[in-house]
C-alpha cells in the first residue's frame, strides 16, 4: 500500500499522465466539435490511425515534424468531410457512415504505409519531439516536472482545451455551433444555414481527431503500426458523454483516464502475484464505472444525431 502511494507522489508519473493524456485531449475535444453540431462522429478510431501514419509519413519524406502535424489534420479533414457529406446533406445513418470511416481510413492508412514504406526486420523511425522546458516555470519543485517538461503538442492540446472553451461560451462562432446541436430551426431563423456548420464542424473536429493520433507517431513513439491507437478513439466517444460535452471536463476525464493507465503500468512493478491482464484491464474498467456515474445527468444536445432537412419539423 504505501509503495502504490510512494507511486502517486512521484512527479514522473504525472508527467506520463500527461502525455498518455495528449492523444485523448485532442480526440475528445474533436469528438465534442462533432456532436456539439449535432453529428455523431464514430469514425474517430480510423481517422486517428490515419492521421498517426500521415504525420508520421510526412515526416519520415523529410519534412519537419509541424508540418507533419498539419498534413494529418489535413487527412483528417478529408475524412470528416467524407463523413459529412454522408450524414448532413443525405441524412444518412451517422452510426453506420462513422463505421466505415473508421474500417475506411484504417485500411486507408495500412495500405498507403506497406505502399510507400519499405519495412524490413525493424520499422523504419523518425526524430519525433522531445520535451521543452518552460523556462523558469519548469524549476517549481513537482509541478515543474510534472506539468511543465512536456513536448510541444502536449502544450498546445492544454491550450486548445482553454480556447474551445472560450469560443463556445463566449464568440458567435460558438453560439452557432451549440445552437446547431440544440435547435438547428432556431439557427436558420437567424439566417444561417445549420448543414453548413455541421459540414465545417465535423471537419474541424475530424482534424482534431488526427492530429491526437499523428501525436502518437511524432511525439509519443517514432514509427507507424496499423494498431497503435488501440481503442483510444473509442474512449475519446465515451470521454465526450462523461464531460457531458464541456471542454474542462473532457480534459479532466482525458487525465483520469490516462492516470488509470499510467499507474497500472507502475503498479505492476510492486505487486506481485497478479495477472497483468487485469492490470491492462484496470484503466478501462474504472472508466466504464465512470462514465455510469455520470451518464445519468449528462444532458444531451437536443439535435444530436438528428438529420436536418430544411422547412421540416
Amino acid at each position: 500500500m504505501m509503495e502504490a502511494l510512494e507511486i502517486l507522489t512521484n512527479a514522473s508519473l504525472w508527467a506520463a499522465v500527461l502525455r498518455i493524456a495528449t492523444p485523448l485531449i485532442f480526440g475528445v475535444l474533436g469528438a465534442l466539435v462533432c456532436e456539439r453540431a449535432g453529428v455523431l462522429n464514430l469514425g474517430i478510431e480510423g481517422i486517428m490511425t490515419l492521421g498517426a501514419m500521415v504525420g508520421w509519413l510526412t515526416v519520415y519524406w523529410g519534412a519537419d515534424l509541424w508540418t507533419g502535424l498539419a498534413v494529418a489534420v489535413l487527412a483528417g479533414m478529408m475524412m470528416g468531410w467524407l463523413h459529412a457529406m454522408l450524414t448532413v446533406p443525405l441524412g444518412l445513418s451517422q452510426h453506420v457512415s462513422g463505421l466505415g470511416i473508421t474500417l475506411f481510413a484504417s485500411a486507408l492508412a495500412y495500405y498507403l504505409y506497406r505502399l510507400w514504406v519499405q519495412v524490413g526486420d525493424l520499422p523504419p523511425t523518425i526524430e519525433p519531439f522531445q520535451p521543452w522546458a518552460v523556462p523558469g516555470l519548469s524549476a517549481i519543485p513537482f509541478l515543474g516536472e510534472a506539468v511543465f517538461t512536456q513536448m510541444p503538442p502536449t502544450y498546445l492540446a492544454m491550450l486548445l482545451v482553454v480556447l474551445l472553451a472560450w469560443a463556445l461560451n463566449h464568440t458567435p462562432v460558438g453560439l452557432a455551433l451549440r445552437m446547431t446541436g440544440e435547435n438547428p430551426h432556431a439557427v436558420e431563423a437567424q439566417g444561417l444555414n445549420p448543414n453548413r456548420i455541421r459540414i465545417w464542424a465535423v471537419m474541424a473536429g475530424s482534424g482534431l481527431m488526427a492530429l491526437g493520433g499523428a501525436f502518437l507517431t511524432t511525439g509519443a513513439f517514432n514509427s507507424f503500426f496499423p494498431t497503435m491507437v488501440q481503442g483510444r478513439g473509442w474512449i475519446c466517444i465515451a470521454l465526450v458523454v462523461f464531460a457531458s460535452w464541456r471542454p474542462g471536463k473532457a480534459l479532466l476525464g482525458a487525465i483520469l483516464f490516462a492516470l488509470f493507465d499510467a499507474f497500472q503500468l507502475r503498479l505492476q512493478t510492486v505487486v506481485e502475484g497478479v495477472p497483468y491482464q487485469l492490470f491492462l484491464m484496470a484503466p478501462y474498467l474504472l472508466s466504464i464505472l465512470a462514465l455510469i456515474l455520470v451518464a445519468r445527468r449528462a444532458r444531451v444536445p437536443e439535435a444530436l444525431m438528428q438529420p436536418y432537412r430544411r422547412g421540416e419539423r
